[in-house]
């Protein structure tokens, strides 16, 4: 009996130093910025206003600190058990109206984000069934 609680504390006493690496270290994916996808792009073309781009696009991750006449859309993906995904979006305007569209990365490839994904918590709202009724703020 005492070499089985030995052996039992000698076990438990191994896994706590080792950190419990036996496991693996648990890594996720860290997407970064505006998402940009194809489809988006494909919507664009020159003479749109600013607040039709605004629509397609959302607001943009940066503006030319000294002319608000440019818009860039940075998206950085730093894949967990991969390599990194680089994009960039570059919307010149000029008099509110959109002339010209510069791209760098890969635009053609959509990327899928996965939210819902291995251990931790949930992301709020994934995952939700939309049968699932709404409770306002008094609780009906």
């Amino acid at each position: 009996m005492q070499n089985l609680i030995r052996t039992v504390v000698l076990l438990l006493a191994a896994s706590l130093i080792t950190g419990c690496s036996y496991f693996g270290v648990y890594k996720r994916d860290i997407p970064q910025g505006n998402l940009i996808t194809q489809d988006m792009v494909s919507q664009l073309h020159p003479g749109m206003s600013r607040e039709q781009v605004a629509y397609i696009m959302g607001t943009p991750l940066m503006e030319a600190p000294f002319s608000s006449d440019q818009w860039d859309y940075v998206f950085y993906l730093d894949e967990a058990y991969g390599g990194a995904v680089e994009k960039r979006l570059t919307l010149t305007f000029d008099n509110d109206q959109l002339v010209d569209i510069a791209k760098s990365g890969d635009i053609d490839s959509d990327i899928e984000l996965n939210q819902d994904s291995g251990p931790g918590p949930a992301v709020e709202g994934a995952g939700e069934s939309a049968s699932m009724p709404h409770v306002g703020p008094s609780g009906i």
